[in-house]
Order: structure tokens, then C-alpha cells, then sequence
């Protein structure tokens, strides 16, 4: 059975639950009366519990009132082939799933047409835009501290693959003045050179491609699961069903097809710095 985005979700409220109150899966297992495997499998998304196991388990572990509402809500509509968070709750609870997908992956594309992706991002771009978009101050060091721990998935032992697709339009945008873009910058220089990682500028000559709709994040993790993440000003779209995921598939071959080579996204963008650098000076 695929994974569905809310199992996944609920799959990962239940360990946070579970690990927040010091307890093995093991331990807990028994003390639920349930085999071990299957508690695993809940928690990993394969399978689901059923309403009246979820809210057991929830209340067992001292889960209660708005976060108790929180969890339960996704035992609803578990099964749905796609996942629009609409509201901050859910969005937070999603948005918590995906990091646990994206920490599990084998292979990530990311496309984006106007911005660095998330996972190249400097500490300093990030906080450019969360500041401009008006988030609080606490909570852009949380989501700075959190968007910098992603990032893990590219340098730990056997790393992800991540190819990153970077519209040209991203790499001239002033986010948060010239220090902070020529930063970041250096940045995907520097990150570019991993093994792992291929930086690719789409031109702004390649005309139309379906980057230009909107960015997307496409994950494969172990078994050749796939699934799609798509965010925009309000909600948050996660698909996962086999015709969606091909047709970011094939959005991402057409994106490669029309971008520059690796090594002419390094040299381009190093252009672009050494320009940079001459006209601070």
C-alpha cells in the first residue's frame, strides 16, 4: 500500500508523541497490546490506525486538547490521494511530514523560478524573506534554526541527490541587499562542487517551461516511492498518486532539458559574481 501524505502525518504525530515521552516503540507496543512491526508501520506512514486505535494511543501518551483536535483531524480523509493544508495547523503538521519524507530521501529535484532553493539557502537569504513577508522575529530564528537542519540531507553520509533547477531570475533578485545575494551566491558555488549536487540554471533565453507555473519540490525515497510537494501563499499541496507524480516528472525533464549544464550554471553564476564583486568595489 503507497503511502498517502496524511498517513504519513499522522504516522509521524505518533512517534513525535511516543519519543516526547522517553518511551521505545518496542515498550510501547506491548503496552498498547499491539505487535511491535505494526506499531512501526503506523508511525512510518505504511499503515493507518484505525479512529478509535489513534485516539487511544493519543490519549495513552497525554495528548490533549488543541494538539489532541490537531492529530485526530487526520485520521479524516487519511486515505485522500492529495493533501491542501489550508490552515496553519495543518500546514504545520504537514509541513512536519514533509521534512520527514525529505530526511528519508534518495533523490531530490528541486525547481524553482524566482528563488534559491530552500535547501541552498543561507541563513541570511532566508531571514531576508521571512522579514520581508512580515513573520515574526522569534519565528524566523526557529524557521531559519529548522530550514538549516534540512540541509543535512545533502552532506551526511550517503547524502541525497538533490538536482536544483534555478531560474536565472533568482540569481539577480536583490533579496536582502547585494552582500546578502553575492553570499549567497558563493554559497551555491561552494555546494555545486558536492558530488551529489547539480546546480542548473534554466535561462531566461529557454522562453516558456513549466517551471515558469510555479516551483515544486519532487522526492524519491527507498523503493522508488515518489511523491510532490507544492507550496504557495496559502496553502500547501502534497500529491503522491502515480499520474500527478509523472507529470512533475516530466515537468522536471523538460526543466533539465532547457537548462545549462553544470558546469555552465557554475561558470555562469561565477560571471555574475566576479560583476558583482567588481562594481562593490
Amino acid at each position: 500500500m503507497a503511502k498517502t501524505p496524511k498517513a504519513v502525518a499522522l504516522g509521524s504525530a505518533l512517534r513525535q508523541a511516543r519519543q516526547d515521552k522517553g518511551l521505545k516503540l518496542r515498550d510501547f507496543a506491548l503496552h498498547i497490546s499491539r505487535d511491535p512491526a505494526m506499531l512501526s508501520r503506523w508511525e512510518n506512514g505504511e499503515r493507518s490506525p484505525k479512529p478509535e486505535q489513534a485516539a487511544r494511543i493519543l490519549a495513552l501518551l497525554g495528548v490533549t486538547g488543541q494538539r489532541y483536535d490537531e492529530v485526530m483531524t487526520l485520521v479524516h480523509g487519511i486515505s485522500e490521494p492529495q493533501w491542501v493544508a489550508t490552515t496553519l495547523p495543518e500546514q504545520r503538521q504537514q509541513l512536519a511530514a514533509y521534512i520527514d519524507c525529505e530526511r528519508k530521501a534518495t533523490a531530490i529535484h528541486a525547481a524553482e523560478p524566482m528563488l534559491i532553493p530552500g535547501l541552498l539557502q543561507t541563513p541570511d537569504y532566508i531571514r531576508a524573506i521571512m522579514s520581508t513577508a512580515g513573520v515574526a522575529e522569534d519565528e524566523i530564528a526557529r524557521r531559519v534554526a529548522v530550514r538549516l537542519g534540512r540541509r543535512k540531507v545533502i552532506t551526511r553520509p550517503c547524502p541525497a541527490n538533490l538536482t536544483a533547477l534555478v531560474g536565472e531570475p533568482a540569481l539577480f533578485l536583490n533579496v536582502g541587499g547585494p552582500a546578502v545575494l553575492a553570499e549567497q551566491l558563493r554559497h551555491l558555488l561552494a555546494v555545486a562542487q558536492l558530488a551529489n549536487v547539480e546546480v542548473r540554471v534554466v535561462p531566461l533565453s529557454a522562453g516558456w517551461h513549466p517551471g515558469v507555473e510555479g516551483a515544486f519540490n519532487l522526492l524519491e525515497s527507498e523503493g522508488s516511492t515518489m511523491s510532490v510537494f507544492v507550496e504557495t501563499r496559502r496553502t500547501m499541496l502534497w500529491l503522491h498518486q502515480r499520474d500527478d507524480v509523472l507529470a512533475y516528472q516530466r515537468a522536471a525533464i523538460k526543466m533539465q532539458e532547457v537548462a545549462m549544464s553544470p558546469l555552465d550554471s557554475v561558470r555562469f553564476i561565477s560571471r555574475l559574481l566576479k560583476r558583482m564583486e567588481t562594481t562593490d568595489g
